[in-house]
């Protein structure tokens, strides 16, 4: 993620009505400051700030991130409350590009870099997130978006991109 995603967010979204964004987004907003409060006082400090925002998906310089607690935390501008970062990393997360975190989830399940989703790679993610997803249904998962008979899916964002994100949205539903 861009290190500059912040300050380019809070550009963009410094006019806008507050952002709206799914609920189980905001529960994993929630618990990741939860998880770094680790004195339970409502507030997070730099490093505990830095640490849950790239558990997020966001790796920010240091820059960023005392740009958001001066920016968002308390009045000598050391640590953020929960309302503060659910705000800023609402607004991050309404401001990120589909198309590259649909990359990098391809990445995750493409294991070898080769460029193609198999049905192994797809049965190694189901078995990794404890879903016991039959051989016949991540078959069909592949099939439905092989286009070259290649058994796999491939990750062709050049020529393919709509296929691409329908094949990422589906693998991702199904496990």
């Amino acid at each position: 993620m861009n290190s500059h995603m912040y300050q380019s967010t809070q550009r963009t979204l410094m006019s806008r009505q507050p952002v709206k964004i799914s609920e189980d987004k905001l529960e994993e907003i929630r618990e990741a400051f939860s998880l770094f409060d680790t004195n339970k006082d409502g507030q997070i400090d730099y490093f505990e700030l830095k640490v849950a925002m790239r558990a997020l998906g966001f790796d920010q310089k240091k820059d960023d991130v005392l740009r958001v607690l001066q920016q968002q935390g308390s009045g000598d501008g050391s640590k953020i409350s929960i309302d503060a970062f659910t705000k800023v990393m609402s607004e991050m997360i309404a401001a990120r590009d589909p198309a590259d975190e649909y990359k990098k989830a391809f990445k995750l399940i493409d294991e070898n870099n080769s460029g193609i989703i198999t049905v192994a790679s797809l049965r190694r993610i189901a078995r990794e997130l404890g879903e016991n997803i039959a051989e016949d249904e991540l078959q069909a998962m592949i099939d439905e978006f092989d286009l070259d008979n290649d058994g796999g899916s491939k990750l062709n964002i050049l020529s393919n991109t709509n296929c691409y994100l329908l094949a990422l949205l589906t693998f991702m539903k199904a496990l």
